[in-house]
């Protein structure tokens, strides 16, 4: 199969995609769901900055500098942060948390991505933003996801469980030692979605990686390869930022003294 069968698309393909939109929205009036207005906003929101990233990304190739890559990387992170903690609860300054959440990210998003280009697939050069800036964007935008549930489950676990906790504190434990069940669970929960996706992709889903490559007319064999690397590297990356987020937030729920904070 050769590229000559991709599809090509213009804005009159576009266009006709827009009703796919139209139908969500008027769903929502029908049930009264109120999601109308935040659905129109998302789909110009999501065209508009696409369209900007485009033009970025032809910016990016045509210049190909390593610095100007990696402060994309960094604008990626920080958006991330930002949409992964606006709408948690936080315990704190909204600004530690985002701090927070903001490390775990860039570390598991970093260390996989770094992995990835320097043993897996050997980037020549290795800031090369063809294959950098998606791939990395892919990494970073399941790290969010990890760091969110991971933190709002966090706090769901500390408030569920706060007898058991407060118990165990009384009985000579450790913050650690008496917070380690809510903190597995919380890590579990986070994971679970990734955990879903390794078990039904190929069966109940064509991921974008693989989808894409077969539009584009690649061969389906080369295209799962590349698929599956792409399920392994968001794998480690939500593991990590995950971890990461459980272990660092678990301290913001007791005081010096070592007592469980108030959550109400």
């Amino acid at each position: 199969m050769s590229n000559e069968t991709a599809l090509s698309l213009d804005w009159f393909n576009l266009a006709l995609a827009v009703p796919l939109v139209m139908v969500a929205m008027a769903l929502s009036w029908w049930q009264r769901l109120g999601l109308g207005k935040s659905l129109f906003i998302g789909a110009v929101r999501a065209t508009v900055q696409l369209l900007l990233i485009g033009q970025v990304l032809v910016w990016l190739f045509t210049t190909n500098k390593w610095y100007l890559v990696l402060g994309v990387l960094l604008v990626m992170v920080i958006a991330a942060t930002f949409a992964a903690t606006n709408r948690l609860e936080q315990i704190g300054s909204r600004m530690s948390l985002r701090f927070l959440c903001g490390g775990a990210i860039l570390i598991g998003s970093a260390v996989t991505m770094a992995y990835l280009d320097l043993v897996v697939v050997n980037i020549d050069p290795w800031y090369d933003p063809r294959y950098l800036i998606p791939i990395f964007g892919m990494i970073v935008g399941n790290a969010m996801n990890g760091a969110a549930l991971a933190a709002e489950r966090v706090r769901s676990e500390f408030e569920s469980r706060r007898e058991e906790i407060e118990a165990g504190l009384a009985l000579g434990a450790s913050p650690a030692q008496a917070s380690a069940r809510a903190v597995r669970l919380a890590m579990t929960a986070a994971l679970i979605p990734t955990i879903n996706a390794l078990a039904v992709v190929g069966i109940v889903s064509l991921p974008g990686m693989m989808t894409g490559q077969i539009l584009a007319g690649a061969d389906p064999t080369q295209a799962v390869h590349y698929q599956l690397i792409v399920m392994f590297m968001l794998t480690s990356a939500t593991a990590i930022t995950s971890v990461l987020v459980t272990i660092w937030y678990r301290k913001r729920f007791f005081t010096r003294a070592e007592q469980l904070i108030d959550l109400d």
